[in-house]
């Protein structure tokens, strides 16, 4: 009896020191997160105005103080169109193969190499995936485009659509499977009616994750869109990008470009937080 009582507060004091640890980490990230969301709200807010929205960069007014700011109207609409474009090429992609992975080869040596393959680019540097697109496709074309920029961010987006679509497909019971399989349903409408409505809010958390990702990316649309200083929706050419332009602006040495940087910051950490409410707000109504 007293060793059972012995190991029961040994154990009790080995669950507080573990909680408290767990608490103390939370804590620790939570400082870290808040101390840099303060500092992009300090440093973004005072630099956020109607011209950064409605402006393309102009080199000649930095330092002139009574010359109109530039903005970044450029960089916007350039982020915009490569990361819908991307989402778009990408998540489709990433779907089928994670349906593939999850319903069709479970423990098949295809499977298992599919999903090595799809973990390893999950892990990659993106820009090795820069290096590759600009490899296969700027040279070819002759040079930077939009849809170079689009199809690196579209590489980026795939292994992590497929690695929720299969674990998210993965965590259904299979009796709800073979129920719907027992009532007579072949198994593509048993995975498209059924199977995809069950894992449907983590499957799109993937693809808010991916969203998330991709719109911060720099190295590879370095490698691919390369940027421009000026409003272009043309995919055939160079195309300007918020972190390209925050990346180049950061680094000019000129104040008032390194403030306009700070708004870009921001509006990409708004942009992606808009993206993720609006998102699972329709989610929660249609469910």
């Amino acid at each position: 009896m007293a060793t059972a009582r012995a190991l029961g507060r040994r154990r009790k004091r080995a669950d507080a020191l573990l909680r408290w640890f767990c608490l103390a980490a939370t804590a620790l990230g939570l400082i870290f997160l808040a101390s840099i969301l303060a500092t992009l709200l300090w440093r973004g807010l005072g630099a956020l105005d109607w011209a950064v929205f409605t402006r393309e960069f102009e080199p000649t007014t930095y330092g002139d103080p009574d010359a109109p700011r530039g903005g970044l109207a450029h960089a916007i609409v350039g982020s915009l169109i490569q990361t819908a474009l991307g989402t778009l090429i990408g998540t489709p992609i990433g779907l089928l193969v994670g349906t593939y992975l999850a319903e069709y080869a479970r423990g098949t040596a295809l499977g298992n190499a599919v999903r090595f393959v799809s973990d390893v680019l999950l892990s990659a540097p993106s820009i090795l995936i820069g290096l590759f697109v600009y490899q296969s496709v700027v040279l070819p074309m002759g040079g930077f485009s939009g849809w170079a920029g689009a199809l690196a961010l579209a590489i980026i987006v795939i292994p992590v659509v497929v690695r929720t679509t299969e674990d998210m497909l993965t965590l259904i019971p299979n009796t709800l499977r073979e129920a719907v399989v027992g009532l007579g349903a072949p198994r593509w409408k048993m995975i498209t009616l059924v199977a995809y409505r069950a894992a449907l809010p983590g499957i799109v958390t993937g693809v808010l994750l991916a969203i998330a990702r991709i719109t911060g990316e720099t190295a590879p649309l370095l490698l691919t869109s390369f940027g421009n200083s000026v409003l272009s929706t043309d995919l055939g050419r160079s195309m300007a990008s918020l972190p390209i332009a925050i990346y180049q602006q950061a680094n000019s040495g000129f104040p008032d470009l390194i403030a306009i940087a700070w708004a870009g910051a921001l509006i990409i950490t708004f942009g992606v937080l808009a993206i993720n409410v609006v998102a699972r707000l329709v989610l929660r109504a249609r469910l």
